[in-house]
């Protein structure tokens, strides 16, 4: 019979053991995490006091700021704390609540991003509709059920992951808490534990995913085969692009880090690709969509206060 070990704490994985390292590493996530709280902050001010903005797309953008940055706030404080401390370790409660809001921000996310792809696909392929389709109710609803549809997703790994016995080593294959190194820890059938993130995760992954570029896909399909035209192709995908490049890199730094390594190196890969997902992704998507877009500079500038001059055209209504 194993050993059943009494967890009160995890150790976690060094981010480097180069102990020169570390401070320069410690500023290097600060920087990244005041950069990114201070961007998707901004685009969530503006978002809420520029009435200019008061549309579905603008609506979606605010959520998806609010979120990245509570999703590197999960994250990115203790990966500083333990940067500098001696003992690297997180509390049981405190592993399983970083796990249930990891998972719960990051399925949130997915979801999404889909409906920003279905936000695009109507205002492009049903104009005159789009108004009444994507009102004020229908918007609050779609973003209410991916934050409830999420919590509960992400509670059902939190709940199956504390039930478990632990009787290997305690130290953490990695810098936070995630279900798939704890899994390594326990003991005992971790079968069913396997099969929700097989079934369970890998749909509530796929599926968004699925639907976002599908959306994408007939609204190219749609543009080439009724106006015939790639100059309103090119003007349509213009206003697309910022959320294409936020659903590319989300899913390729999932992607990465969610396949199963088959060597040591794809190990210590794996790992640097889930720094990057938890960090520098949330940090990219302000500047993508205020690089990109000239309304939410122009938003910016109008909210603090900062005059910026911009070429006149036309935009794509929403």
């Amino acid at each position: 019979m194993e050993n059943v070990t009494t967890v009160n704490e995890f150790l976690l994985l060094e981010l480097t053991s180069t102990q020169e390292l570390q401070p320069v590493l410690f500023v290097t996530l600060l920087i990244i995490y005041m950069i990114d709280l201070f961007g998707n902050g901004s685009i969530l001010v503006v978002v809420i006091l520029e009435p200019r903005l008061y549309s579905p797309m603008y609506f979606f953008l605010g959520n998806l700021s609010c979120l990245d940055i509570c999703y590197s706030s999960v994250t990115l404080p203790i990966l500083m704390a333990n940067l500098l401390s001696a003992h690297k370790a997180v509390s049981f409660l405190g592993c399983i609540t970083q796990l249930h809001f990891f998972h719960f921000l990051g399925c949130t996310e997915s979801i999404l991003l889909a409906i920003m792809g279905f936000d695009r696909f109507v205002a492009i392929c049903y104009p005159l509709r789009y108004t009444l389709i994507m009102n004020l109710k229908m918007c609050i609803l779609l973003a209410t059920v991916a934050w409830i549809t999420s919590f509960f997703y992400a509670l059902m790994h939190s709940v199956m992951t504390a039930r478990l016995n632990f009787c290997h080593s305690l130290k953490l294959n990695h810098f936070f808490c995630d279900v798939k190194p704890l899994l390594e820890l326990a003991c005992g059938d971790i079968r069913l534990n396997q099969w929700l993130i097989f079934i369970v995760t890998g749909s509530l992954a796929m599926v968004p995913c699925f639907f976002t570029f599908l959306s994408y896909l007939y609204i190219i399909s749609f543009l080439l085969f009724k106006n015939h035209t790639c100059r309103v192709l090119h003007k349509a995908l213009s206003t697309c692009a910022s959320h294409l490049m936020v659903v590319s890199l989300f899913y390729g730094t999932v992607g990465l880090t969610y396949i199963a390594p088959t060597s040591a190196i794809s190990v210590i890969q794996e790992r640097y690709v889930t720094v990057i997902h938890t960090t520098v992704t949330s940090l990219l998507n302000p500047l993508i969509y205020t690089l990109r877009n000239k309304e939410v500079k122009l938003a910016l500038s109008r909210v603090f206060g900062r005059k910026l001059k911009l070429p006149k055209e036309n935009h794509w209504q929403h």
